[in-house]
């Protein structure tokens, strides 16, 4: 039983310290505490998308045209921490991750999809977007321009 504890301890440990690292190489986070450590650590505004990523257009849109293009992900591994809060209708999650979302869509009155709320480095929320039309260096210019008002 003891051994069982301690295997599963180090895991979490583990995955809390893989998720960190990602987190440097501009990976997607899934867990708003670990994004405000990093956030803290390094100085950086917190982007937290909150996706239908399976169901909702707008959704696929923003994530194919704007948050997977090397562009933005250039500029997210220098100023950002990348939150995804998603929603999926297919894509199967765990009680625990739907749970964290939900709560974290409370939080932050999310009325819609997709919506991508800004924190700063202390986790306060200082703006709040979506989707927009035109390219990925127009919406890295929208994001500069809300984290700099």
């Amino acid at each position: 039983m003891k051994r069982s504890l301690l295997l599963i301890l180090c895991s979490a440990l583990l995955l809390s310290f893989t998720q960190l690292s990602f987190a440097a190489e501009g990976q997607w986070l899934e867990n708003i505490d670990q994004a405000k450590a990093v956030a803290a650590k390094e100085n950086k505004h917190i982007f937290i998308n909150f996706s239908g990523s399976d169901w909702c257009h707008w959704c696929i849109k923003l994530d194919k045209d704007i948050l997977s293009q090397e562009e933005f992900l250039a500029y997210a591994e220098k100023n950002l921490v990348l939150l995804k809060v998603d929603f999926p209708k297919r894509t199967r999650q765990s009680n625990e991750l739907r749970e964290h979302n939900e709560a974290l869509a409370r939080t932050y009155q999310v009325r819609g999809f997709p919506t991508v709320i800004i924190l700063n480095p202390k986790g306060e929320q200082v703006a709040t977007t979506g989707y927009r039309y035109g390219s990925v260096s127009d919406y890295i210019n929208h994001i500069k321009t809300l984290i700099t008002q």
